[in-house]
């Protein structure tokens, strides 16, 4: 028991070395810039960095809650299904489900609108929209069926326009070139 207590610590670090590979995922040297001047701009342009002068240098309140904001085609889509009332708004697992909705016109007819976020791309493959039609001949005689066509297609349409116009107007309000503050003094 003695002999088991004094290997295994050494056994378990073994068995996660042997699980390293050595290779970090998504890294390849030929796609990065060798200046790291070079990186921090090319980073900050697509999206994937943040400037502190920006987060400490103002003031605010009790909170940031722009997190829904930034996102175009989730602002489009909620502005697009305002008229319905919401069951389920989830915005980090990218799901938007409507509660069953019907018009004065005709009560026995209802819908429901389910839309998956596949990426927060402003492209035609990004959300997926499933509509769901109840029609009912008495409250107990319910028929649920799945549709697609004209109605679909017109609400990607719709989302996908407001979102476009989010993204130009997001982009011409936040876009900040970077620029270098201290000059280079390295030699290649």
């Amino acid at each position: 028991m003695q002999i088991f207590k004094k290997v295994l610590p050494y056994f378990l670090i073994l068995t996660f070395l042997n699980a390293c590979n050595g290779k970090i995922p998504g890294a390849d040297a030929r796609k990065i810039p060798y200046d790291p001047d070079e990186r921090v701009k090319r980073n900050l342009e697509e999206g994937k960095g943040f400037r502190l002068d920006d987060t400490f240098g103002k003031k605010s309140g009790s909170g940031n809650f722009e997190f829904a904001t930034a996102n175009e085609l989730w602002r489009a889509s909620l502005d697009t299904i305002d008229f319905m009332p919401i069951a389920t708004a989830n915005y980090s697992g990218g799901i938007l489900i409507t509660d069953w909705y019907s018009d004065n016109d005709n009560l026995n007819e209802s819908i429901k609108i389910s839309i998956r976020f596949l990426t927060n791309e402003v492209r035609s493959d990004a959300i997926d929209i499933k509509i769901f039609y109840k029609i009912c001949e008495n409250v107990v005689n319910c028929k649920i069926t799945q549709q697609s066509g004209n109605l679909k297609t017109e609400l990607k349409k719709e989302i996908l326009k407001k979102a476009a116009v989010y993204a130009s107007q997001t982009k011409e309000k936040d876009f900040k070139p970077y620029v270098m503050t201290k000059p280079d003094n390295r030699s290649n």
